[in-house]
């Protein structure tokens, strides 16, 4: 079972699977690192507010 599927040359391959998670994992973690520093601006613009009600 296993030799067909190296011998199987359609479709994706492992190295393909490979780098598209390696990107996503790039893009991923970059939007979330991005986004980290808005939610943190807007957390320290929230506190001073809920400490005075």
């Amino acid at each position: 079972m296993f030799s067909k599927f190296l011998r199987n040359e359609s479709g994706a391959t492992m190295v393909e699977y490979g780098v598209a998670l390696i990107l996503a994992i790039v893009i991923g973690g970059s939007g979330l690192v991005l986004l980290a520093g808005q939610v943190n601006a807007n957390m320290a613009d929230t506190a001073p507010t809920l400490q005075t009600r």
